[in-house]
């Protein structure tokens, strides 16, 4: 995977070639916490209508983890940064969950950068709602935080659901662990993304995107809750908001989502 050296740190990330020639749109795809393009590529649905640039965000992946704090600040200009060191001078951009947040931030700093904006169970923090504390689980004891971790994921995962589905808790937790498990460094990094998460708040500031958007959220979602969804869409003049069937996976449960995406895109 290529490296771009920007803001004085090594970014990793990956850019896809044009599918329909020079005309195809150009999309910069902002993960979530802790996403890991070793381990998957949210854009990937895209990939044949678009030119697809995501990124390994600082403290996550295999880029690097500089001394913290972070703030969202620094994850938008990291993404404009990236932005210049491919060439593209404006594309859309689709952040989902603290890739929404960073995308925010973006489209608030860089307005002319950012044509078409999605933003996927995100939220603003702040009076327009906070997005569930991650950052304050980790100190809790395993069997606590699989059951929190997996209602606040998709809240159809409750007690009741748990105890009717004990190799999925089992397989959850086994997760958990192995993400305990990981060497010190990239711990650190994710550590110091959910703290930047926490103090994320552009509420006040979201009159200012002035890009076309599109708001998605799952309707089970307990991490970034529909409220959430709509607080946004109350706040950003130029958006519409849909709703879809799932938790804060949505994207992966119901196909509809990546659909309204491609389209919405595909409008400009």
């Amino acid at each position: 995977m290529p490296v771009a050296l920007v803001n004085g740190i090594s970014l990793n990330y990956e850019v896809t070639n044009r599918p329909a020639g020079e005309d195809a749109p150009r999309v910069l795809v902002l993960p979530g916490s802790g996403a890991d393009l070793r381990r998957g590529n949210p854009g990937m649905p895209l990939q044949d209508r678009f030119e697809v640039l995501i990124i390994d965000q600082r403290g996550l992946g295999q880029s690097e983890a500089p001394k913290g704090p972070y703030s969202m600040a620094d994850y938008a200009e990291d993404a404009a940064a990236l932005l210049d060191h491919v060439g593209w001078e404006r594309c859309h951009v689709f952040g989902i969950s603290f890739g929404g947040m960073v995308a925010q931030e973006l489209a608030i700093r860089h307005p002319g950068r950012v044509e078409r904006l999605v933003l996927a169970c995100s939220s603003s923090g702040g009076a327009g709602g906070a997005s569930a504390p991650l950052h304050e689980y980790d100190a809790l004891p395993l069997d606590e935080q699989v059951a929190v971790r997996m209602e606040v994921l998709d809240r159809r995962q409750d007690a009741a659901w748990r105890a009717a589905h004990p190799e999925a808790v089992e397989a959850f937790g086994a997760r958990l662990e192995r993400g305990a498990n990981r060497p010190e460094e990239a711990r650190r990094g994710a550590r110091l993304q959910l703290l930047a998460r926490a103090e994320h708040d552009t509420s006040d500031r979201l009159h200012r995107i002035t890009a076309p958007t599109l708001l998605l959220g799952g309707w089970y979602d307990g991490q970034a809750p529909p409220e959430n969804q709509r607080a946004l869409h109350a706040a950003i003049s130029d958006s519409r908001l849909e709703f879809f069937e799932g938790g804060h996976g949505f994207l992966g449960q119901d196909p509809r989502a990546y659909e309204a995406v491609t389209e919405f895109l595909l409008e400009a």
